[in-house]
């Protein structure tokens, strides 16, 4: 009788365990699903941008844009700047943000022309500025400036969107 009694302890602790089981798999299955459902309610927001896009390139003025092409100086720019104790190396890797083939095939038959600009702007900043992030970026916006302004001389349009600083070493 003792053991009948004990077997049912056993077989009702066995189903309770069965039981929390079944049960932590339903919420983990509803937590699961409601993720789901939340990440693809947010994703709703940007089928709405994208529709605003298709829209915008409908009426012509991101058609005119084109996708986002980036094109490389075939070497990176190594100058000398002058510091506040000492001189130094600066090499900086450059990449252009051009929208459209159009505009990069342009790019690509001025580089000499961008790097000759992009020397003479290199060039006249100082260690101290580039020490800092707001000097890179500083210098990032005015070499952007006198690119664009070079190629819209030669060109009459100014190509280029972004310059990209993809490597930056200053010894």
């Amino acid at each position: 009788m003792a053991e009948d009694k004990s077997l049912k302890i056993e077989e009702t602790d066995k189903s309770k365990k069965k039981l929390i089981i079944i049960i932590a798999a339903v919420v983990l299955i509803i937590v699961v699903i409601a993720g789901y459902f939340y990440i693809s309610g947010s994703d709703a927001s940007v089928d709405n941008l994208e529709t605003a896009d298709t829209s915008l390139a409908e009426s012509g003025s991101l058609a005119e844009l084109g996708n986002a092409l980036y094109v490389a100086m075939p070497r990176p720019f190594i100058f000398n700047v002058p510091g506040s104790s000492r001189d130094r190396i600066v090499q900086i890797k450059v990449q252009l943000l051009v929208r459209g083939s159009i505009n990069e095939e342009t790019a690509k038959k001025h580089i000499p022309l961008i790097e000759g600009t992009l020397l003479s702007v290199f060039s006249t900043t100082t260690a101290d500025e580039l020490g800092t992030s707001a000097g890179k970026e500083t210098l990032r916006f005015s070499a952007l400036e006198r690119v664009q302004a070079a190629l819209m001389n030669v060109e009459g349009s100014k190509v280029i969107e972004r310059v990209l600083f993809t490597g930056f070493v200053m010894q």
